[in-house]
């Protein structure tokens, strides 16, 4: 049996910045080290196999568009890539959550810690939010954030300050970085599939993810993701992450809404807990907020907007 040649995958788009850093927050970045497969892998794999040209360009977006919609995710996983990312060890931690990639740290055993950590402007600091528990929403006022910069500063040095005296005795690295702060920026590579990532993005580019993680959400997103699978890019912010799932219980919602039917719909949300009991005055209900959210992108006014 006989085999054509095979040539690696290029996209010329992504090789031009292949190497060079995207500076995120104060002093992190990330950067592209090598990547496998592209838009036309996606599409080879959902095929199995077939002649090079035998198929046109609106046939395999039609393809991937199809596969992303109905969560036929395999396809996508024959694409790869490898990052370089410096990124603060706060963030770090919610980042290594995704346990779908490959990863290797920095490793503050063997190396002295990297002498930089992220700083927080006066106008920066954020309140916690009072419904979602793990967020925040709001800006602390920029004259106290001044003074919380200021002591930012001052921990921040110190912190090295004995870090650096440990060192300097003695102390084994990995004794000495104990007490380094979880503002200190640590570096790792990180490689993953396509489909893995498209998750890891749908999750941190969301406007309630943390301000930090959802920067470099932003630049792989948007800088990376859309140079490298330009058609798949699309078709996940048509269908992920500017798109909208519905529940039945919000279909059926709708669906009264749309017949003018505001007494039922309520009646429909005091069934699903949405709303309390009549006659109970409105209580914080994080799944409220969301389906509101979701009527308003719609052009529907929420039901319990007249409560």
């Amino acid at each position: 049996m006989e085999f054509e040649k095979l040539e690696r995958t290029s996209v010329p788009a992504l090789d031009e910045i292949l190497g060079i850093p995207f500076k995120v927050l104060d002093d992190g970045f990330i950067r592209v080290i090598d990547y496998m497969g592209n838009d036309t892998s996606i599409v080879q794999a959902a095929r199995v196999s077939y002649g090079k040209g035998t198929k046109k360009l609106h046939e395999d977006q039609m393809l991937i568009r199809y596969l992303l919609r109905h969560h036929h995710t395999t396809p996508f996983e024959m694409c790869e890539i490898k990052f370089h990312i410096r990124v603060p060890m706060d963030c770090w931690r919610q980042w290594i959550r995704h346990r779908t990639a490959n990863v290797n740290e920095y490793s503050t055993r063997y190396s002295i810690a990297i002498d930089a950590a992220q700083r927080t402007q006066p106008h920066e600091w954020r309140k916690q939010a009072t419904v979602n528990r793990q967020g925040s929403e709001g800006f602390i006022d920029e004259h106290y954030g001044t003074y919380l910069t200021a002591r930012e500063k001052e921990l921040q040095e110190f912190a090295r300050l004995v870090y650096n005296e440990r060192l300097e005795a003695g102390v084994a690295r990995e004794q000495a970085r104990k007490d380094l702060p979880l503002s200190t920026y640590t570096e790792a590579y990180w490689k993953i599939d396509l489909h893995n990532l498209l998750h890891f993005l749908a999750l941190r580019m969301e406007s309630n993810a943390q301000y930090e993680i959802r920067q470099y959400a932003t630049v792989i997103g948007n800088e990376i993701v859309n140079r490298w699978c330009p058609i798949t890019w699309k078709a996940f912010r048509d269908y992920i992450y500017e798109g909208i799932e519905l529940s039945s219980f919000e279909i059926a919602l709708i669906a009264k809404l749309h017949q003018n039917d505001i007494a039922g719909a309520l009646v429909l949300a005091r069934e699903y807990g949405i709303v309390p009991p009549e006659g109970e005055p409105l209580n914080k209900n994080i799944e409220r907020e969301e389906i509101s959210e979701k009527l308003r992108k719609l052009g529907i006014t929420p039901p319990w907007d007249t409560l």
